[in-house]
């Protein structure tokens, strides 16, 4: 059962990642094919997109941090070949993300004009967002749930199967889109609500995929025999690992709002073009991504059967990968940034805006994706709180501080140098973090005291 301990890390991690680029090609796609079709809209809906792009990814990303907890304590019940506690975790752990999810979805629905005027959005914008949230909000419950469901079925060595289900919902979308957008075949015209809907309509589609595969295949739900006491009991094991996540997931859409709010200060079309960037910047590393997505499970496996050399073996094969792609992706998007551009809008002032980001932050990618990769090995490595650091640094030390000095210095264009400097420098932080955390891990390895039942 322990499948991310046997083969080389190598033909592991690609073997895994491989059948992954499907999924991670899938989870970014949602988010490129609503700003596409929204786009075609005009500047002042795309506009609207990028005042939500923060909102959105805050509650994806706090029901992410729980899923990193149920993921990586799933992956190391595995390793001891737990079966049961692997299945009262994710039975556990999906009705906790359901519920928190619920909870944070409500608090936002009668929040949103005052969350969105702070972010600086005008009377011309408002309504749009409200068209887009009012939606979006109603059916946020599933939302989180098929990213975690992808690292679960991951760390069963079942990426075949979280691929097809993501594969699925992005195919749902991309048609529900245009179709509820525009009012074709007979529906009703619903404009930016129509983008909204698609996606959650395709998200809960692809939840009862998932909910199918945890059941059936892989006998992960049970629904059967709960008690209060052992269900508490998994929930403080998961926010064990789920709050530090939290809090670190969170700073990315902070970060994000912040930004945004002080990109409004320059015009709409600002805010516009850096939503669509983020959303073109995203999907360029689906391939990174899915090694990431894998990176994960297969470091907690090895923990939990104390492979600890198989764990400094993929750190270093993670870190070659991260700079290699990244070279590639900024040739590539130097050169491309004026046709990528030209596929999301027709102003000139947004497209100008659109190519200066794509051409300054390309140069930090690299170094941002071994920003994440160390991340992701702390996690695995049961030490969430140090990987939570590593991203404190990244947004309240070096980003926020150095894109206002920026703005300040250089204008627009001063933002962006402020987030190719952290990428860089945060790069270079997490290397030496995480080989002084590989050397001392020895004296921390729990395989021989797992987690109690």
């Amino acid at each position: 059962m322990s499948v991310l301990v046997q083969q080389s890390v190598k033909r592991t991690l690609f073997t895994m990642a491989f059948p992954m680029l499907a999924g991670t090609f899938a989870m970014n796609a949602y988010n490129l094919t609503d700003t596409y079709f929204v786009a075609r809209l005009g500047t002042l809906p795309l506009a609207a997109m990028g005042f939500t792009f923060p909102v959105v990814m805050l509650l994806t990303f706090v029901a992410g941090g729980i899923g990193t907890g149920i993921t990586t304590f799933v992956a190391h019940a595995i390793g001891r070949h737990d079966h049961a506690d692997a299945a009262r975790l994710v039975t556990h752990g999906f009705a906790f993300t359901m519920t928190t999810s619920a909870i944070i979805s409500i608090a936002g629905y009668f929040t949103i004009t005052p969350v969105f005027v702070r972010l600086g959005a005008d009377e011309a914008t408002l309504p749009l967002i409200r068209a887009f949230m009012h939606t979006w909000y109603v059916g946020s419950i599933t939302m989180a749930l098929p990213m975690i469901g992808n690292g679960i079925l991951i760390s069963m060595g079942d990426s075949r199967g979280a691929s097809r289900f993501m594969i699925f919902g992005t195919v749902l979308n991309a048609i529900l889109n245009p179709l509820l957008i525009n009012g074709w075949l007979g529906l009703p015209m619903l404009g930016i609500r129509g983008s909204a809907l698609a996606t959650v309509i395709a998200q809960t589609a692809s939840t009862l995929w998932l909910f199918r595969l945890l059941y059936r295949k892989h006998r992960l739900l049970h629904f059967a025999g709960w008690k209060l006491a052992r269900y508490l009991e998994t929930i403080r094991r998961i926010l064990r690992f789920a709050l530090p996540s939290v809090l670190s997931m969170m700073l990315m859409p902070i970060s994000a709002t912040v930004i945004t709010r002080l990109l409004s200060g320059f015009g709409i079309e600002a805010v516009a073009a850096c939503g669509a960037a983020g959303r073109i910047e995203m999907f360029a590393f689906v391939i990174p991504m899915a090694l990431g997505m894998s990176l994960m499970p297969f470091v907690s496996q090895n923990f939990g059967a104390g492979r600890l050399d198989r764990i400094r073996e993929s750190k270093t094969l993670a870190i070659r990968f991260a700079l290699s792609y990244g070279s590639i992706v900024t040739v590539v998007f130097f050169l491309g940034a004026r046709f990528l551009a030209g596929c999301f809008t027709n102003d000139a002032r947004v497209a100008a805006i659109l190519v200066l980001y794509i051409r300054t932050i390309s140069f930090g990618y690299g170094m941002m994706e071994v920003h994440r990769y160390c991340g992701f090995i702390l996690t695995g490595l049961h030490q969430p709180v140090s990987s939570t650091i590593l991203n404190i640094i990244r947004v309240l030390v070096l980003l926020i501080p150095l894109s206002y000095l920026g703005a300040h210095f250089f204008g627009i264009h001063g933002i962006f140098l402020g987030r190719l400097a952290t990428d860089f420098t945060v790069g270079t932080i997490g290397i030496v973090w995480i080989t002084r955390q590989l050397k001392a891990a020895p004296a921390l390895n729990p395989s021989n005291n797992p987690a109690p039942p």
